[in-house]
């Protein structure tokens, strides 16, 4: 079993710290092998940013996705550039409030989370890649409720742990209606 997710979307949107969330939700507290990678522009806001996990039961000799089987996406640009990369059958996890324009795409699985619309609700729009975060969890079943929240918890800033794990919750329960 081996599983390829890419998070993607622009530089200040908690791109790189989800992947670091899951792949520690995955090796620490789920008792798997994962690898996380990261690339971004050389702005530090507003460019390019994609966070990429592989997660697996066996050991994992190459670290790089290639065909990923998700995509959580938080961009148009973002959206325009990894869209036709997913494998078969994969599943797009997308913000439609930040990507307006989609496209036709064949055989892939497509849900639609308004993360930031969730996370302005709760007071913070930065808590919106964790909205998207309880959403993938949902929706993929990949990854155990408690394990995440528990990464959440040792991966984001003390003080701030109410407000994520509620963004965790809206995003998760957000994604179950979807996937039901």
């Amino acid at each position: 079993m081996r599983v390829e997710i890419r998070f993607a979307g622009f530089g200040g949107q908690g791109i790189i710290k989800s992947g670091i969330i899951t792949a520690a939700a995955a090796c620490i507290h789920a008792g798997k092998n994962a690898v996380q990678t990261q690339s971004y522009g050389p702005e530090s806001r507003g460019g390019a940013c994609k966070s990429e996990v592989v997660i697996s039961e066996d050991e994992i000799d190459f670290p790089k996705v290639v065909e990923p089987d998700v995509l959580v996406v938080m961009s148009q640009h973002a959206y325009n550039d990894y869209a036709d990369d997913l494998k078969a059958g994969g599943t797009v996890i997308l913000d439609p409030d930040m990507i307006p324009r989609e496209k036709d795409l064949k055989n892939v699985k497509v849900f639609r989370v308004p993360a930031t619309k969730i996370a302005e609700e709760l007071g913070r729009k930065i808590v919106a890649n964790i909205v998207m975060l309880g959403a993938f969890v949902a929706i993929t079943n990949m990854l155990n409720e408690d394990a995440v929240k528990e990464s959440i918890k040792a991966n984001i800033p003390k003080g701030t742990e109410e407000l994520n794990l509620a963004a965790f919750k809206k995003g998760y329960d957000c994604g179950k209606s979807l996937s039901a």
